[in-house]
């Protein structure tokens, strides 16, 4: 790449070398990232907890939200990997999803709610007395539960999980815009936010594409993931990396952990699960590639992720440029009025 490749590439398009863009010396290590394949994460929630006791990372609530199996929501200042959990009625390519045959009633949650809805208002005192009263389970029987409902009232489900995490962007906008220099891009080309330099002035937070980066009420200083930079200076793999049971969450260098996950994806194709496709995997995409990027098996709104991102800082020369060009035209037009002003 030539210098002035290099220089029109420093906020937005492809760059190879974002350490060797950040100043880095040509021998440093190689570009170190995270590929998520979705498509075997079963939820345990495994990384989120790592994450949080080998960064120290204090608790966010441990009560259900009310609309999934989900408890932490999204990412946050206090939740650096987030495993959402979403539930669909159907399945995943030619997948049994092990309902055929079972006496099993639907699996819809809509469906449940209709039906339970319809019970309690018909019920005494309108489900007022619910906990209250001895209640027949229908024991002994020598029935299967559920063995009253037929397969027609059986529906296919999957779900679809994922462990999001900051994307460590090859155009980081967050970095970008920080006036402290708290975050810095690593030898590893990973985004780090050192807390005992932030102010908290909250400008990283608006120029994250993704909505990762965030606050704590308590001290209003920024938080993220920092792809565990003081482990990779010791040799050492992420901890949610090595606490996924299933490597769904696969740590390496990110040449070859896209390779890896261009062969996944023609595996799924071929296993019937046309609607798989790599998410952050372009380095021609409005971030120029994500260093943590993902196998997902619908698209990017499904998991809450923006369809098309770009880096918000894209067209700050642009604007500088203009703001230059107004700001001469102004002084040129001022001095012209003054000169002919004077002659008067």
């Amino acid at each position: 790449m030539t210098e002035k490749e290099k220089n029109e590439n420093s906020l937005f398009g492809p760059l190879e070398d974002p350490a060797g863009d950040a100043g880095y010396p040509e021998d440093h290590p190689p570009r170190m990232g995270f590929f998520t394949d979705t498509s075997i994460c079963i939820g345990c929630k495994a990384c989120e907890v790592a994450c949080k006791e080998w960064n120290g990372v204090p608790s966010d609530g441990f009560e259900l939200l009310g609309m999934s199996y989900d408890n932490t929501g999204s990412l946050g200042a206090s939740s650096w990997r987030h495993v959402a959990f979403i539930e669909q009625d159907r399945q995943l390519g030619s997948q049994d999803a092990g309902l055929v045959g079972l006496p099993t009633g639907p699996s819809g949650t809509e469906t449940t709610a209709e039906v339970v809805a319809g019970a309690i208002r018909q019920g005494h005192r309108a489900g007022g007395e619910l906990g209250t009263e001895p209640v027949d389970l229908g024991f002994p029987s020598f029935d299967l539960p559920g063995a009253g409902s037929g397969e027609e009232t059986r529906t296919n489900f999957r779900w679809l999980m994922s462990s999001d995490v900051c994307k460590h962007c090859t155009h980081a906008g967050c970095l970008d815009v920080c006036p402290t220099g708290a975050l810095f891009r690593t030898e590893f080309g990973t985004v780090v936010v050192q807390p005992d330099i932030c102010n908290g002035c909250g400008y990283c937070v608006s120029a994250c594409p993704y909505g990762v980066i965030d606050r704590r009420p308590d001290d209003g200083r920024a938080w993220k993931c920092t792809l565990c930079y003081d482990r990779l200076k010791g040799g050492l793999e992420p901890a949610c990396a090595k606490a996924c049971p299933t490597d769904s969450i696969q740590f390496g260098v990110l040449d070859e952990l896209r390779e890896r996950a261009d062969r996944r994806l023609e595996q799924l194709h071929e296993a019937g699960v046309p609607e798989a496709r790599l998410y952050g995997r372009d380095p021609d995409d409005g971030v120029g590639g994500d260093g943590a990027f993902f196998l997902l098996l619908d698209e990017p709104e499904v998991y809450g992720l923006p369809p098309d991102p770009i880096v918000t800082t894209r067209d700050v020369v642009s604007m500088w440029k203009h703001a230059a060009v107004a700001a001469g035209i102004m002084v040129a037009a001022s001095a012209a009025v003054f000169i002919k002003g004077g002659r008067r």
